[in-house]
């Protein structure tokens, strides 16, 4: 699409591609392979090339995500046939999660086995066995996952016992979060921080519980929102650092913890994704004091993560530009967040990319200056000349920073179905609210 811009005709053009992508290039691949028509849920332990399932473990945090995109899909054609179909699908992983995901503490764990039962697994991915102290619920983004599928699905179904489910889950979870208990694995939080990614998952699964409250209970919306509203104060006056326009990931009251590796690094897709998060809040309660803090956000991110050399956004960088750098405390030395500055900054990855087209999009739509536009441009062009495999595998999802393809691991063991099709949905749904404009 060179030389296209944000004109009606290219906006149209941009439409069809995506909507086209999703469900010609992306859809089918799941369709055909995620189903696990037996238990229920889903398969993702697919290989980043997609050709070979590795295992059949379910992680509740894609299982919950993967709720959320097929009930989005239903909500997204309505009237079409498919639209029951997509719904069908949500309802298989709704059930599954709502028998299988809760312990006897009422958090989840992040690993069920393929017929639903908790497990745990090892550095390399193989099953523990069971011991008195081992701990099944490693990661509370797993049950905010749960929360944003299951709200979704219930908004789109009717059915109140997904929104039931949410709601109590959501209690769950404010409870650990002001006990400062919130457990963030696959990236634990060093001792001395608090990791940005919390209040940003918070601030979205709020958003999205509200919208199921005002169907089912209106009357505990409002508390919702109010928790929503904390959690972007704590992004926007907390981990945002104003007078650079950066986010920081891991933030301490301790400057010498501050002034490390750890301290001073910053995730540009994980910025790019919290920016469109925060423009979604900012628009629904009228706040437009937001945009300009954010779109500097945004744009700051892009010149920090962009690699003039390759193309594309790398996955972390320092607050300056290049390579994660500073001191390591020896007690930080082998933390698994520190091997990963250090092996995998450089990657380029699917879910960051994704992000950035929806906010770019987003923010252009809402200011319109040409440098939105320009970038917006950009990394379309790399995006859909990078990712997308040509062999029915749907995406590569991670490459190396030449764009070579890799069977690197970066977050969890799985081809999660999450952010390529939510972005693709958002981009849809965008283009077709400017067109009735």
């Amino acid at each position: 699409m060179n030389n296209m811009s944000l004109g009606l005709e290219g906006r149209r053009e941009l439409r069809r591609f995506y909507y086209d992508h999703l469900f010609e290039n992306i859809l089918p691949f799941w369709t055909r392979n995620a189903v696990d028509s037996r238990y229920g849920g889903y398969y993702t332990g697919f290989a980043n090339s997609g050709g070979e399932l590795l295992h059949t473990h379910k992680f509740t945090w894609s299982q919950g995500r993967f709720v959320w995109v097929w009930a989005g899909l239903s909500g997204l054609i309505p009237g079409r046939t498919e639209s029951g179909r997509y719904l069908k699908l949500a309802r298989s992983g709704a059930e599954f999660l709502m028998e299988n995901a809760l312990l006897p503490n009422g958090n989840c764990s992040f690993v069920l086995s393929r017929e639903g039962d908790p497990i745990a697994l090892d550095n390399r991915g193989n099953r523990q066995e069971p011991t008195p102290d081992l701990r099944y619920d490693t990661s509370t983004y797993a049950d905010c996952f749960v929360v944003y599928g299951l709200s979704e699905y219930a908004l789109v179904s009717g059915e109140r016992r997904p929104f039931d489910f949410a709601y109590r889950l959501y209690q769950s979870i404010l409870k650990i979060i002001d006990a400062g208990d919130f457990r963030t694995d696959p990236y634990p939080t060093p001792p001395g921080y608090r990791q940005h990614g919390v209040p940003m998952i918070m601030l979205e699964t709020s958003r999205q519980l509200a919208a199921a409250c005002d169907r089912f209970d209106a009357k505990l919306a409002p508390g919702i929102r109010a928790r929503a509203d904390r959690f972007m104060r704590e992004i926007m006056d907390g981990h945002r650092c104003s007078d650079r326009d950066v986010m920081i990931e891991f933030l301490s009251s301790d400057e010498t913890l501050q002034d490390t590796m750890i301290g001073t690094y910053v995730n540009p897709g994980h910025t790019l994704e919290c920016m469109w998060f925060i423009l979604h809040y900012a628009l629904e309660v009228g706040d437009r004091g937001l945009i300009g803090p954010v779109t500097s956000v945004v744009k700051r991110a892009l010149e920090l993560g962009w690699d003039h050399d390759h193309g594309g956004l790398f996955q972390f960088v320092h607050v300056d530009g290049g390579r994660p750098r500073g001191p390591v405390p020896e007690e930080q030395e082998n933390h698994t967040m520190i091997k990963k500055l250090r092996s995998n900054w450089d990657a380029k990855l699917w879910w960051v990319h994704s992000e950035a087209l929806y906010t770019l999009l987003l923010c252009y739509s809402i200011d319109g200056r040409d440098w939105i536009e320009d970038w917006y441009l950009r990394i379309h062009d790399y995006t859909f000349g990078t990712f997308p495999a040509d062999d029915g595998t749907e995406w590569i999802n991670v490459r190396n920073r030449d764009g070579s393809p890799s069977d690197r691991v970066v977050a969890l063991p799985v081809k999660d179905p999450f952010h390529v099709p939510r972005a693709l949905m958002n981009l849809i749904r965008l283009l077709d609210e400017w067109e009735k404009q």
